[in-house]
């Protein structure tokens, strides 16, 4: 892929792999922890039907939103921070 017209380094997409390895991981323990506060309840303890049923499709409907949520965000903060700020210069602090 291009960057500013030349080619990516070989850190460059070492670090975009890290980083997309980060977002999936990281994205897979937050739905993971919301599924387990969302449905756990139902899921350990004996609830009526109706409240059972409720509580694990909501869980089932929040897991995956939370998590693509978590991809999109991480990714677009990690395009954001390695861009240098005007094309064509380098960041004062790189």
């Amino acid at each position: 892929m291009d960057t500013y017209g030349g080619r990516r380094t070989r850190a460059e997409q070492d670090a975009a792999t890290v980083e997309i390895g980060y977002a999936l991981v990281s994205a897979a323990f937050a739905a993971a922890v919301l599924f387990g506060a969302v449905a756990g309840p139902a899921l350990l303890f004996p609830l009526p039907h109706l409240l059972s049923a409720v509580l694990l499709r909501l869980g089932l409907a929040l897991a995956p939103v939370v998590f693509m949520a978590r991809v999109v965000s991480v990714l677009v903060r990690f395009r954001r921070e390695s861009q240098p700020s005007q094309p064509g210069r380098t960041s004062p602090d790189s």
